[in-house]
Protein backbone atom coordinates (compact mmCIF):
# COMPACT_ATOMS: atom_id res chain seq x y z
CA UNK A 1 0.00 0.00 0.00
CA UNK A 2 2.65 2.66 -1.20
CA UNK A 3 1.58 6.00 -0.11
CA UNK A 4 -0.34 4.93 2.46
CA UNK A 5 0.62 4.74 6.28
CA UNK A 6 1.66 1.76 7.29
CA UNK A 7 0.96 -0.54 9.97
CA UNK A 8 3.51 -3.32 11.60
CA UNK A 9 3.90 -6.59 10.05
CA UNK A 10 1.26 -8.86 12.28
CA UNK A 11 4.72 -11.33 12.73
CA UNK A 12 6.93 -9.22 14.18
CA UNK A 13 7.97 -9.32 17.80
CA UNK A 14 6.62 -5.90 19.49
CA UNK A 15 7.64 -5.16 23.35
CA UNK A 16 4.32 -4.03 24.89
CA UNK A 17 4.69 -1.51 28.54
CA UNK A 18 5.95 -3.71 31.62
CA UNK A 19 1.95 -2.98 33.37
CA UNK A 20 -0.88 -2.38 32.72
CA UNK A 21 -0.90 0.67 34.64
CA UNK A 22 1.35 2.20 31.63
CA UNK A 23 -1.49 1.68 29.19
CA UNK A 24 -3.88 3.99 31.29
CA UNK A 25 -3.16 7.61 30.56
CA UNK A 26 -3.72 10.13 33.79
CA UNK A 27 -6.39 11.57 32.72
CA UNK A 28 -8.36 8.39 31.80
CA UNK A 29 -12.60 8.18 33.07
CA UNK A 30 -11.46 4.88 34.26
CA UNK A 31 -9.20 5.76 37.20
CA UNK A 32 -12.41 8.26 37.85
CA UNK A 33 -14.67 4.60 38.44
CA UNK A 34 -11.35 3.32 40.54
CA UNK A 35 -11.13 5.98 42.53
CA UNK A 36 -14.74 6.57 43.51
CA UNK A 37 -15.32 2.61 44.00
CA UNK A 38 -12.33 2.62 46.14
CA UNK A 39 -13.30 6.01 48.45
CA UNK A 40 -16.68 3.69 49.50
CA UNK A 41 -17.64 2.04 52.79
CA UNK A 42 -19.09 -0.59 50.81
CA UNK A 43 -20.25 -2.20 54.03
CA UNK A 44 -22.01 0.31 55.38
CA UNK A 45 -24.08 0.44 52.07
CA UNK A 46 -25.24 -2.83 52.09
CA UNK A 47 -22.90 -4.71 49.63
CA UNK A 48 -22.87 -7.97 50.54
CA UNK A 49 -19.86 -10.51 50.83
CA UNK A 50 -17.75 -7.34 51.76
CA UNK A 51 -15.90 -9.54 53.58
CA UNK A 52 -14.73 -13.01 52.76
CA UNK A 53 -16.47 -15.99 53.73
CA UNK A 54 -14.90 -18.74 55.73
CA UNK A 55 -15.69 -21.61 53.97
CA UNK A 56 -16.26 -22.33 50.59
CA UNK A 57 -15.11 -20.90 47.39
CA UNK A 58 -13.82 -17.71 47.65
CA UNK A 59 -15.85 -15.18 46.12
CA UNK A 60 -15.57 -11.90 44.07
CA UNK A 61 -14.84 -8.63 46.02
CA UNK A 62 -18.55 -6.30 45.42
CA UNK A 63 -15.74 -3.80 44.59
CA UNK A 64 -14.69 -5.40 41.22
CA UNK A 65 -18.01 -5.89 39.81
CA UNK A 66 -19.12 -2.60 41.11
CA UNK A 67 -16.44 -1.24 39.22
CA UNK A 68 -17.07 -2.98 36.23
CA UNK A 69 -20.82 -2.14 35.79
CA UNK A 70 -20.18 1.77 36.49
CA UNK A 71 -17.63 1.27 33.56
CA UNK A 72 -19.99 -0.70 31.27
CA UNK A 73 -22.68 1.80 31.76
CA UNK A 74 -20.09 5.08 31.04
CA UNK A 75 -19.34 3.31 28.11
CA UNK A 76 -22.41 2.22 26.94
CA UNK A 77 -21.70 -1.82 27.97
CA UNK A 78 -24.60 -2.63 30.28
CA UNK A 79 -25.01 -6.47 29.13
CA UNK A 80 -23.51 -8.79 31.59
CA UNK A 81 -22.21 -11.20 28.54
CA UNK A 82 -20.75 -8.05 26.79
CA UNK A 83 -18.82 -6.99 30.29
CA UNK A 84 -17.63 -10.84 30.69
CA UNK A 85 -16.40 -10.30 26.66
CA UNK A 86 -14.37 -6.82 27.73
CA UNK A 87 -12.82 -8.42 30.57
CA UNK A 88 -10.81 -10.47 28.33
CA UNK A 89 -10.29 -7.94 25.76
CA UNK A 90 -10.32 -4.27 26.67
CA UNK A 91 -7.06 -3.28 28.20
CA UNK A 92 -9.13 -0.54 30.68
CA UNK A 93 -10.97 -3.11 31.85
CA UNK A 94 -8.11 -5.66 32.70
CA UNK A 95 -6.70 -2.24 34.63
CA UNK A 96 -9.75 -1.99 36.54
CA UNK A 97 -10.42 -5.15 37.57
CA UNK A 98 -6.97 -6.43 37.65
CA UNK A 99 -7.48 -9.12 34.81
CA UNK A 100 -10.10 -10.94 36.75
CA UNK A 101 -13.28 -12.64 34.05
CA UNK A 102 -16.26 -13.25 36.38
CA UNK A 103 -18.82 -14.76 33.75
CA UNK A 104 -22.13 -13.16 32.92
CA UNK A 105 -23.88 -14.97 35.26
CA UNK A 106 -21.65 -13.65 38.33
CA UNK A 107 -21.89 -9.80 36.57
CA UNK A 108 -25.68 -10.32 36.38
CA UNK A 109 -26.27 -11.50 39.65
CA UNK A 110 -24.49 -8.62 41.65
CA UNK A 111 -26.98 -6.68 39.82
CA UNK A 112 -29.89 -8.39 40.65
CA UNK A 113 -28.78 -8.93 44.05
CA UNK A 114 -27.02 -5.10 44.98
CA UNK A 115 -30.14 -3.21 43.97
CA UNK A 116 -30.52 -1.48 47.27
CA UNK A 117 -26.91 -0.85 47.72
CA UNK A 118 -26.40 0.11 43.99
CA UNK A 119 -28.89 2.79 44.70
CA UNK A 120 -27.21 4.37 47.54
CA UNK A 121 -23.98 4.28 45.41
CA UNK A 122 -25.58 6.37 43.30
CA UNK A 123 -26.86 8.82 46.20
CA UNK A 124 -23.32 8.95 47.43
CA UNK A 125 -22.04 10.22 44.51
CA UNK A 126 -24.90 13.14 44.43
CA UNK A 127 -23.55 13.44 48.42
CA UNK A 128 -20.19 14.17 46.90
CA UNK A 129 -20.97 16.39 44.54
CA UNK A 130 -22.87 18.41 47.09
CA UNK A 131 -19.90 18.02 49.83
CA UNK A 132 -17.67 19.49 47.11
CA UNK A 133 -19.51 22.55 46.09
CA UNK A 134 -20.75 22.05 42.51
CA UNK A 135 -24.12 21.29 44.11
CA UNK A 136 -25.32 24.47 46.04
CA UNK A 137 -28.32 25.80 43.67
CA UNK A 138 -31.64 26.49 45.41
CA UNK A 139 -33.83 24.86 42.72
CA UNK A 140 -34.86 21.90 40.50
CA UNK A 141 -36.76 20.86 37.50
CA UNK A 142 -38.66 17.97 38.21
CA UNK A 143 -40.35 16.13 35.39
CA UNK A 144 -41.32 11.92 34.48
CA UNK A 145 -40.05 9.78 31.35
CA UNK A 146 -41.63 6.66 30.11
CA UNK A 147 -38.90 3.96 29.51
CA UNK A 148 -39.84 0.80 27.49
CA UNK A 149 -40.14 -2.54 29.42
CA UNK A 150 -38.75 -6.17 28.31
CA UNK A 151 -42.84 -6.74 28.03
CA UNK A 152 -44.78 -5.66 24.86
CA UNK A 153 -48.00 -4.29 24.10
CA UNK A 154 -49.07 -7.47 22.90
CA UNK A 155 -48.21 -9.07 26.51
CA UNK A 156 -50.05 -6.77 28.26
CA UNK A 157 -54.10 -7.11 28.89
CA UNK A 158 -56.89 -4.86 30.12
CA UNK A 159 -60.14 -5.04 30.14
CA UNK A 160 -60.39 -3.15 26.90
CA UNK A 161 -57.86 -4.90 25.00
CA UNK A 162 -59.23 -8.01 25.72
CA UNK A 163 -62.64 -7.12 24.41
CA UNK A 164 -60.90 -5.49 21.27
CA UNK A 165 -59.08 -9.05 20.53
CA UNK A 166 -61.81 -11.19 20.96
CA UNK A 167 -64.15 -8.69 18.66
CA UNK A 168 -61.30 -9.40 16.06
CA UNK A 169 -61.48 -13.11 16.65
CA UNK A 170 -64.34 -13.64 16.38
CA UNK A 171 -65.14 -11.58 13.20
CA UNK A 172 -62.31 -14.05 11.80
CA UNK A 173 -64.31 -16.89 12.83
CA UNK A 174 -67.82 -15.65 11.04
CA UNK A 175 -65.36 -15.52 7.94
CA UNK A 176 -63.61 -18.82 8.07
CA UNK A 177 -67.36 -20.48 8.73
CA UNK A 178 -68.20 -18.45 5.87
CA UNK A 179 -65.41 -19.45 3.63
CA UNK A 180 -65.52 -23.16 4.36
CA UNK A 181 -69.32 -22.89 2.98
CA UNK A 182 -68.40 -21.52 0.33
CA UNK A 183 -65.90 -24.15 -0.34
CA UNK A 184 -68.17 -26.85 0.81
CA UNK A 185 -70.79 -25.98 -1.90
CA UNK A 186 -68.56 -24.97 -5.04
CA UNK A 187 -65.62 -27.21 -4.78
CA UNK A 188 -64.83 -30.79 -4.84
CA UNK A 189 -61.92 -33.74 -5.08
CA UNK A 190 -58.75 -33.41 -2.87
CA UNK A 191 -58.52 -29.38 -3.28
CA UNK A 192 -61.80 -29.29 -1.01
CA UNK A 193 -60.65 -31.39 1.74
CA UNK A 194 -57.22 -29.62 1.36
CA UNK A 195 -58.46 -26.54 1.78
CA UNK A 196 -61.60 -27.39 4.69
CA UNK A 197 -58.27 -28.90 6.60
CA UNK A 198 -56.48 -25.81 6.50
CA UNK A 199 -59.35 -23.27 7.45
CA UNK A 200 -60.67 -25.85 10.15
CA UNK A 201 -57.17 -25.81 11.57
CA UNK A 202 -57.18 -22.11 11.95
CA UNK A 203 -60.71 -22.04 13.06
CA UNK A 204 -59.37 -24.10 15.93
CA UNK A 205 -56.35 -22.27 17.01
CA UNK A 206 -58.57 -18.78 16.63
CA UNK A 207 -61.01 -20.80 19.17
CA UNK A 208 -58.37 -21.64 21.73
CA UNK A 209 -56.96 -17.97 21.39
CA UNK A 210 -60.67 -16.74 21.84
CA UNK A 211 -60.63 -19.62 25.15
CA UNK A 212 -57.73 -18.62 26.78
CA UNK A 213 -58.27 -14.42 26.22
CA UNK A 214 -61.61 -15.37 27.91
CA UNK A 215 -59.33 -16.90 30.85
CA UNK A 216 -57.22 -13.56 31.14
CA UNK A 217 -60.28 -11.65 31.60
CA UNK A 218 -61.08 -13.61 34.53
CA UNK A 219 -57.75 -13.75 35.78
CA UNK A 220 -57.89 -9.57 35.50
CA UNK A 221 -60.04 -9.59 38.65
CA UNK A 222 -57.87 -10.00 41.11
CA UNK A 223 -55.32 -7.27 39.38
CA UNK A 224 -55.18 -4.21 41.35
CA UNK A 225 -55.32 -2.16 38.55
CA UNK A 226 -56.51 -3.56 36.14
CA UNK A 227 -53.59 -4.64 33.71
CA UNK A 228 -51.64 -7.84 33.98
CA UNK A 229 -48.11 -7.94 32.09
CA UNK A 230 -46.59 -11.47 31.02
CA UNK A 231 -42.96 -10.69 30.75
CA UNK A 232 -42.63 -8.55 33.15
CA UNK A 233 -45.31 -8.59 35.60
CA UNK A 234 -44.58 -5.42 37.29
CA UNK A 235 -44.56 -3.40 33.68
CA UNK A 236 -47.54 -1.13 32.66
CA UNK A 237 -49.11 -0.05 29.60
CA UNK A 238 -48.39 4.38 29.38
CA UNK A 239 -49.87 6.60 27.25
CA UNK A 240 -46.89 8.57 26.16
CA UNK A 241 -47.15 12.38 24.33
CA UNK A 242 -47.68 11.13 21.00
CA UNK A 243 -51.36 11.74 20.22
CA UNK A 244 -53.25 7.52 20.69
CA UNK A 245 -49.95 5.93 21.15
CA UNK A 246 -48.79 4.11 24.54
CA UNK A 247 -45.78 1.37 25.60
CA UNK A 248 -45.67 -1.03 28.27
CA UNK A 249 -42.75 0.23 30.70
CA UNK A 250 -42.13 2.25 33.54
CA UNK A 251 -42.45 5.82 34.81
CA UNK A 252 -39.13 7.46 35.99
CA UNK A 253 -39.11 10.55 37.91
CA UNK A 254 -35.60 12.63 38.18
CA UNK A 255 -35.03 15.87 40.13
CA UNK A 256 -32.61 17.71 38.08
CA UNK A 257 -30.44 20.72 39.29
CA UNK A 258 -31.12 23.83 37.38
CA UNK A 259 -27.14 25.34 37.46
CA UNK A 260 -25.43 21.98 37.01
CA UNK A 261 -28.28 19.94 35.19
CA UNK A 262 -27.19 16.68 37.88
CA UNK A 263 -29.68 14.56 38.45
CA UNK A 264 -30.27 15.17 42.59
CA UNK A 265 -32.68 12.41 42.58
CA UNK A 266 -34.66 10.11 40.95
CA UNK A 267 -37.23 7.26 41.16
CA UNK A 268 -39.02 4.69 38.90
CA UNK A 269 -42.38 3.81 39.33
CA UNK A 270 -45.22 1.97 37.29
CA UNK A 271 -47.65 4.59 37.91
CA UNK A 272 -48.60 6.01 33.97
CA UNK A 273 -49.44 9.73 35.52
CA UNK A 274 -46.89 12.37 37.67
CA UNK A 275 -49.71 14.13 39.63
CA UNK A 276 -48.80 12.41 42.77
CA UNK A 277 -44.79 12.68 42.83
CA UNK A 278 -44.30 16.25 43.50
CA UNK A 279 -43.59 16.19 47.01
CA UNK A 280 -41.70 12.99 46.75
CA UNK A 281 -39.40 14.22 44.35
CA UNK A 282 -38.96 17.67 45.68
CA UNK A 283 -38.28 16.22 49.26
CA UNK A 284 -35.87 13.66 48.09
CA UNK A 285 -34.46 16.74 46.32
CA UNK A 286 -34.42 18.74 49.36
CA UNK A 287 -32.52 16.16 51.56
CA UNK A 288 -29.73 15.52 48.76
CA UNK A 289 -29.17 18.77 48.97
CA UNK A 290 -29.85 19.16 52.34
CA UNK A 291 -30.99 22.68 52.30
CA UNK A 292 -33.70 23.96 54.34
CA UNK A 293 -35.37 25.58 51.49
CA UNK A 294 -35.76 24.42 48.11
CA UNK A 295 -37.68 26.08 44.97
CA UNK A 296 -39.09 23.03 42.62
CA UNK A 297 -40.38 23.62 38.77
CA UNK A 298 -42.71 21.02 37.30
CA UNK A 299 -44.75 20.78 34.22
CA UNK A 300 -48.75 20.99 34.14
CA UNK A 301 -49.06 17.14 34.81
CA UNK A 302 -47.71 17.71 38.24
CA UNK A 303 -50.45 19.96 39.62
CA UNK A 304 -52.32 18.45 42.64
CA UNK A 305 -53.73 20.80 45.40
CA UNK A 306 -52.72 17.82 48.06
CA UNK A 307 -48.67 17.47 46.77
CA UNK A 308 -48.59 22.07 46.50
CA UNK A 309 -49.53 21.82 49.82
CA UNK A 310 -47.05 19.12 51.52
CA UNK A 311 -44.40 20.66 49.51
CA UNK A 312 -45.40 24.31 51.48
CA UNK A 313 -45.36 22.23 54.84
CA UNK A 314 -41.83 20.50 54.05
CA UNK A 315 -40.64 24.47 53.29
CA UNK A 316 -40.59 23.72 49.49
CA UNK A 317 -41.49 26.20 47.44
CA UNK A 318 -43.59 25.04 44.05
CA UNK A 319 -43.74 26.70 40.26
CA UNK A 320 -46.65 24.59 38.82
CA UNK A 321 -48.81 25.76 35.93
CA UNK A 322 -52.63 25.08 36.15
CA UNK A 323 -54.14 22.67 33.27
CA UNK A 324 -56.89 23.36 31.74
CA UNK A 325 -59.50 20.80 32.84
CA UNK A 326 -62.60 23.07 31.89
CA UNK A 327 -64.12 23.62 28.07
CA UNK A 328 -65.97 27.11 28.52
CA UNK A 329 -62.37 28.64 27.35
CA UNK A 330 -62.94 26.98 23.85
CA UNK A 331 -66.51 27.99 23.47
CA UNK A 332 -65.82 30.99 24.66
CA UNK A 333 -67.30 31.23 28.08
CA UNK A 334 -65.79 32.42 31.19
CA UNK A 335 -63.41 30.31 33.37
CA UNK A 336 -62.49 30.94 37.23
CA UNK A 337 -59.14 32.62 36.22
CA UNK A 338 -61.79 35.17 35.20
CA UNK A 339 -63.39 35.76 38.65
CA UNK A 340 -61.10 37.90 40.78
CA UNK A 341 -60.56 36.46 44.26
CA UNK A 342 -60.81 39.49 47.69
CA UNK A 343 -59.18 37.81 49.90
CA UNK A 344 -60.09 40.94 52.45
CA UNK A 345 -63.95 40.44 51.95
CA UNK A 346 -63.75 36.71 50.91
CA UNK A 347 -65.73 37.16 47.93
CA UNK A 348 -65.38 36.49 43.91
CA UNK A 349 -65.55 39.32 41.55
CA UNK A 350 -67.47 38.00 38.46
CA UNK A 351 -66.18 39.71 35.05
CA UNK A 352 -69.94 42.13 35.50
CA UNK A 353 -68.45 43.23 38.42
CA UNK A 354 -70.65 41.58 41.13
CA UNK A 355 -69.93 39.64 44.26
CA UNK A 356 -70.24 36.04 44.62
CA UNK A 357 -70.52 35.44 48.17
CA UNK A 358 -69.69 32.60 50.54
CA UNK A 359 -72.22 30.32 51.06
CA UNK A 360 -71.00 26.98 52.60
CA UNK A 361 -68.22 24.67 52.79
CA UNK A 362 -68.64 21.31 51.89
CA UNK A 363 -65.68 18.09 52.05
CA UNK A 364 -64.72 16.09 49.01
CA UNK A 365 -62.12 13.60 49.51
CA UNK A 366 -60.85 14.79 52.45
CA UNK A 367 -60.56 18.58 51.09
CA UNK A 368 -62.28 21.23 52.52
CA UNK A 369 -64.11 23.19 49.56
CA UNK A 370 -66.10 26.70 49.99
CA UNK A 371 -68.63 27.51 47.55
CA UNK A 372 -69.67 30.95 45.99
CA UNK A 373 -72.63 31.94 44.20
CA UNK A 374 -74.53 34.95 43.60
CA UNK A 375 -78.33 34.96 42.81
CA UNK A 376 -78.37 37.72 40.30
CA UNK A 377 -76.96 35.79 37.37
CA UNK A 378 -80.78 35.52 35.99
CA UNK A 379 -80.63 38.96 34.80
CA UNK A 380 -77.07 39.71 34.23
CA UNK A 381 -76.21 40.48 30.39
CA UNK A 382 -72.94 38.16 30.41
CA UNK A 383 -75.45 34.77 31.74
CA UNK A 384 -74.99 33.46 28.28
CA UNK A 385 -71.24 33.79 28.11
CA UNK A 386 -70.70 32.21 32.14
CA UNK A 387 -73.38 29.51 32.92
CA UNK A 388 -75.64 27.27 31.47
CA UNK A 389 -77.47 27.29 34.88
CA UNK A 390 -79.09 29.35 37.20
CA UNK A 391 -76.41 30.92 38.40
CA UNK A 392 -72.74 30.78 38.06
CA UNK A 393 -70.56 28.66 41.56
CA UNK A 394 -67.28 29.15 42.07
CA UNK A 395 -65.34 26.73 44.43
CA UNK A 396 -62.70 27.27 46.56
CA UNK A 397 -60.06 25.30 47.95
CA UNK A 398 -58.96 26.18 51.61
CA UNK A 399 -55.47 26.43 50.68
CA UNK A 400 -56.18 27.91 47.42
CA UNK A 401 -54.00 30.84 48.78
CA UNK A 402 -51.04 28.66 48.12
CA UNK A 403 -52.09 28.16 44.47
CA UNK A 404 -52.34 31.65 44.10
CA UNK A 405 -48.97 33.06 45.07
CA UNK A 406 -47.54 29.93 42.79
CA UNK A 407 -49.96 31.65 39.75
CA UNK A 408 -48.39 35.20 40.58
CA UNK A 409 -44.86 33.99 40.83
CA UNK A 410 -45.22 32.12 37.00
CA UNK A 411 -46.84 35.45 35.66
CA UNK A 412 -43.78 37.77 37.12
CA UNK A 413 -41.29 35.17 35.63
CA UNK A 414 -43.08 32.62 32.71
CA UNK A 415 -39.65 31.57 31.97
CA UNK A 416 -39.56 29.03 35.11
CA UNK A 417 -41.14 26.86 32.23
CA UNK A 418 -38.28 27.44 29.66
CA UNK A 419 -36.16 26.64 32.53
CA UNK A 420 -37.77 23.58 33.88
CA UNK A 421 -37.43 22.53 29.84
CA UNK A 422 -33.83 23.50 29.14
CA UNK A 423 -33.07 21.21 32.49
CA UNK A 424 -34.45 18.25 32.73
CA UNK A 425 -35.13 17.12 29.33
CA UNK A 426 -31.65 16.70 28.47
CA UNK A 427 -30.76 14.34 30.64
CA UNK A 428 -33.83 11.91 29.82
CA UNK A 429 -32.54 12.30 26.43
CA UNK A 430 -29.30 11.64 27.31
CA UNK A 431 -29.94 8.34 28.85
CA UNK A 432 -31.92 6.98 26.55
CA UNK A 433 -29.26 7.78 23.75
CA UNK A 434 -27.23 6.24 25.95
CA UNK A 435 -29.26 3.14 25.83
CA UNK A 436 -29.82 3.03 22.60
CA UNK A 437 -33.55 4.24 22.51
CA UNK A 438 -34.59 0.51 23.28
CA UNK A 439 -36.08 -0.95 26.52
CA UNK A 440 -34.32 -1.87 29.86
CA UNK A 441 -32.27 -5.04 30.18
CA UNK A 442 -33.69 -6.17 33.64
CA UNK A 443 -37.05 -7.28 34.63
CA UNK A 444 -39.70 -6.63 37.55
CA UNK A 445 -39.64 -2.94 39.49
CA UNK A 446 -36.37 -4.03 42.18
CA UNK A 447 -34.08 -5.11 39.44
CA UNK A 448 -35.60 -2.19 37.08
CA UNK A 449 -34.61 1.12 40.15
CA UNK A 450 -31.07 -1.18 40.26
CA UNK A 451 -30.74 -0.45 36.48
CA UNK A 452 -31.64 3.33 36.08
CA UNK A 453 -29.66 3.88 39.09
CA UNK A 454 -26.24 3.06 37.24
CA UNK A 455 -27.34 5.03 34.25
CA UNK A 456 -27.91 7.92 36.75
CA UNK A 457 -24.90 7.37 38.37
CA UNK A 458 -23.28 7.03 34.71
CA UNK A 459 -24.63 10.40 33.50
CA UNK A 460 -23.79 12.42 37.30
CA UNK A 461 -20.03 10.86 36.20
CA UNK A 462 -19.64 12.44 33.15
CA UNK A 463 -21.64 15.72 33.71
CA UNK A 464 -18.92 16.20 36.70
CA UNK A 465 -16.12 15.61 34.25
CA UNK A 466 -17.74 17.97 31.65
CA UNK A 467 -18.02 21.08 34.62
CA UNK A 468 -14.79 20.38 36.69
CA UNK A 469 -12.48 17.72 34.71
CA UNK A 470 -11.36 14.00 35.45
CA UNK A 471 -8.14 15.62 37.52
CA UNK A 472 -10.96 18.21 39.19
CA UNK A 473 -12.92 15.25 40.11
CA UNK A 474 -10.14 13.22 41.23
CA UNK A 475 -8.80 15.73 43.46
CA UNK A 476 -12.47 16.36 45.05
CA UNK A 477 -12.46 12.85 45.91
CA UNK A 478 -9.08 12.44 47.22
CA UNK A 479 -9.73 15.69 49.33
Amino acid sequence: MVGFIEGIDRGQSVLFPDCLDEWIEEDSLVRVVDLFVGELDLPRLGFTRSAPARTGRPGYHPAVLLKLFIYGYLNRIPSSRRLERETGRNVEVMWLTGRLVPDHKTIADFRRDSGPAIRKTCAQFVELCRRIGTLKGDCVAIDGSKFKAVNNRDKNFTKGKIASRIAHLEADVERYITEMVRIDRQEEGEARVEKVEHLSRRYGRIRQEIARLKEMDKALADAPDGQISLTDPDARSMATSARHSGMVGYNVQSAVDTETHLIVAHEVTNQGFDREQLSPMATAAKEALARDDLHAVADKGYFSGTEILACHEAGITTTVPRPATSGNAAKGMYVKADFAYDADRDVYVCPAGEDLTYRYITEERGIQIRRYWINECKTCPLRINCTTGTERRISRWEHEHLVDDMFDRLDRDPDYMTLRRCTVEHPFGTIKAWMGSTHFLTRRLKNVRSEMALNVLAYNIKRMVALIGVSGLMRAMQG
